[in-house]
Parts: C-alpha cells; sequence; structure tokens
C-alpha cells in the first residue's frame, strides 16, 4: 500500500486494539496514518476498509479479500528520499485523477533484482518496468498512469 508509517501503526494498533470492534479499530487507522499521509477526506472510508484488511493480514486473522480492480504499482529502491517523493507524486497524481491503484515499495534488493532494472528509483506499473534510475515528472506520471488506465479496463 505505500503509506507512510503503516506497518509501524499496524504494530501498533495490534497491540492497542486486540478485541476493539472494527469500526473502532478503522478509525483509530485513520486518524493515525492521517497525520503522516494525505488521505482525501472522501476516500478514507475506502482507505479504512484497506487499512483494517492490512491489519487483519498483519495479526493473522481472517480477512475480506480486496476486489479493487485497480493499476499495480510498485516502486523500487532503498527507501531513499527520491524513491519516496517518487512514491509520494505517485499517490498525489493518483488523487488528482481520481484512480485507485495498490501501490507497493519494494525495499528488497532480492526482489528488486528480478525485475533486473540498472538503477533506482525504477517505478514498475501492472508488470512492466516504466521508468528506472530517475524521478519523472508529475506530467510523465500522469501520462503514464493514464495509459495503464486505458489498458486495464
Amino acid at each position: 500500500m505505500g503509506i507512510i508509517g503503516l506497518q509501524h501503526v499496524l504494530e501498533e494498533v495490534a497491540q492497542d486494539f486486540a478485541g476493539r470492534p472494527n469500526d473502532e479499530v478503522t478509525a483509530e487507522l485513520i486518524r493515525r496514518l492521517c497525520k503522516l499521509n494525505y488521505i482525501p477526506e472522501n476516500s478514507q472510508k475506502d482507505y479504512g476498509h484497506a487499512f483494517l484488511r492490512e491489519l487483519k493480514k498483519f495479526s493473522g486473522q481472517p480477512y475480506e479479500k480486496s476486489n479493487m480492480e485497480g493499476l499495480e504499482i510498485k516502486v523500487l529502491g532503498s527507501g531513499c528520499p527520491c524513491c519516496d517523493d517518487l512514491e509520494q507524486d505517485l499517490m498525489a497524481v493518483m488523487t488528482e485523477m481520481n484512480l485507485a491503484a495498490d501501490i507497493e515499495h519494494v525495499t528488497d534488493p532480492a526482489e528488486i533484482g528480478n525485475y533486473e532494472v540498472t538503477g533506482t528509483p525504477a517505478l514498475v506499473i501492472n508488470g512492466v518496468v516504466k521508468a528506472v534510475g530517475s524521478m519523472p515528472k508529475k506530467a510523465q506520471l500522469r501520462t503514464l498512469l493514464s495509459a495503464a488506465a486505458a489498458n486495464h479496463q
């Protein structure tokens, strides 16, 4: 999911809110994660469902599979400022375009190696490497995402 602080918040909420009703847990996940990420108010319900699903996966609880048929995007890189900026730019452009996507920031060198990229950050959309070793400008991200969304329908 490309959400800053997600792992840490999942760990805390799993411990602090164990056994509480889903609506309380979801509200707390949104409250904590909105402090670290821009989540548009009109999207918070959808994000809340996704965060709760991630918490349940994290905690080993049964969870509902996502029925979201959005794009699959991966940012490949060690977590340097350029990689983080690319991820934030992607989220901003996707919000502007009202696109749904599963964004994952891949930092594992072995997994990055599977894509045979020669530099980072790298951008992968629906399994296809789209940029390597540079930060695409927002206009280029819009073009790449538009094309991917059109091909995904």
